[in-house]
């Protein structure tokens, strides 16, 4: 099993939305809705490139802003961050099944350590985090990097997402998805199934996903 972090276990994107938005306004600037969308589910370098463009600040230096958003993340983290609905249930059942886990996001180390203390150090036997690989999503790597680490082939694997470019990621990696979208909608391709939250999904439903995905060749 390979769970993305923000957005499909906590809900954490309306915590990102306070930095970004608190970061703008810092610039002396607005950041548009169309913006904060766009970011969602990329890698800080891809989401500050985005709200230094929407502020017409693009001489602005990326990793100032995002050490910026680092460190206001941490604390909000620390104070506000809540599980998605169905996700501790079904992190459990999973754990308690024996099957082999994997935490695959797109934040920074120091973050998911934050994180791990509401979602579990034990509720994962790999964590890839963003800064941990030279291609984030919507490359295939974080997701190719899990499965392989787990000593799974990467079509024996569930990967769940919320994000376009999560989604896109775990579908090119060759994994089952589901997908919950909460904050941008997910376009229906072969090999993504949607649901609207994780409520009511179990391990015969992760099951079903995996027997509907071709064996690898």
């Amino acid at each position: 099993m390979l769970f993305d972090m923000d957005g499909t276990l906590v809900d954490s994107e309306k915590l990102w939305d306070v930095a970004l938005y608190e970061l703008a306004v810092e610039y002396g600037g607005t950041l548009s809705e169309a913006a904060r969308l766009a970011m969602v589910g990329t890698s800080m370098d891809v989401s500050m490139e985005i709200l230094h463009a929407d502020l017409a600040q693009p001489w602005r230096d990326p990793r100032a802003s995002a050490a910026w958003i680092d460190d206001r993340i941490v604390e909000l983290f620390r104070t506000g961050l809540r599980w998605r609905p169905g996700a501790s249930d079904l992190l459990r059942a999973v754990r308690d099944a024996g099957l082999p886990t994997a935490l695959v996001t797109s934040s920074g180390r120091r973050l998911v350590e934050i994180a791990l203390d509401t979602l579990g150090r034990d509720s994962f036997d790999v964590v890839v985090c963003g800064d941990e690989v030279e291609a984030t999503k919507p490359h295939p790597e974080p997701y190719l990097t899990a499965a392989r680490l787990l000593g799974v082939p990467i079509d024996r694997c569930v990967a769940i997402e919320d994000s376009p470019a999560g989604v896109a990621s775990a579908l090119a990696a060759g994994a089952a998805v589901l997908a919950v979208p909460v904050e941008v909608p997910v376009e229906v391709v072969d090999g993504v199934h949607l649901r609207e939250s994780l409520d009511g999904v179990d391990l015969a439903v992760l099951a079903a996903l995996l027997r509907s995905v071709p064996p690898a060749r």
